[in-house]
């Protein structure tokens, strides 16, 4: 319906926005979900926490709770390819990012020690009063 479809066009519209202001990049969107890379972990983090604010902002304008994230980060190589003129990104490190996001309920930020471990990310938790809860 017309309805569901503008909320999900506002749903992707700030997530790409978000994903820009914190130096990332959005690989593909699969369904309603987005598959975004991050030069840091930090970023990813940040971003997420952006992102999980904005759906709350969405969510109270329409009144409706239709709009849940479920986001899982990782951190680790993996392969960029360039297929059909778009850049993708393959290996274990997005099969676990993609696993971490699938433990996620919604409205959670699901980390790997690989994000929580990081220097910058954890400056950033703590710079936020945020403590990571291990799971």
């Amino acid at each position: 319906d017309l309805l569901a479809f503008d909320l999900v066009r506002a749903h992707f519209q700030v997530l790409h926005e978000i994903v820009a202001a914190e130096a990332g990049a959005v690989v593909k969107t699969i369904c309603d979900a987005v598959m975004a890379t991050f030069a840091t972990p930090d970023r990813a983090i940040a971003a997420a926490l952006r992102m999980r604010e904005a759906m709350r902002a969405l969510n109270d304008k329409s009144g409706r709770e239709d709009l849940l994230l479920k986001i899982g980060v990782h951190a680790g190589p993996c392969i960029a390819v360039s297929m059909n003129e778009r850049q993708d990104y393959f290996g274990q490190t997005v099969n676990i990012a993609s696993r971490v996001q699938n433990l996620a309920n919604a409205q959670a930020i699901f980390a790997t020690h690989a994000v929580v471990d990081d220097n910058l990310t954890a400056d950033l938790l703590h710079r936020k009063a945020l403590t990571p809860v291990p799971h």
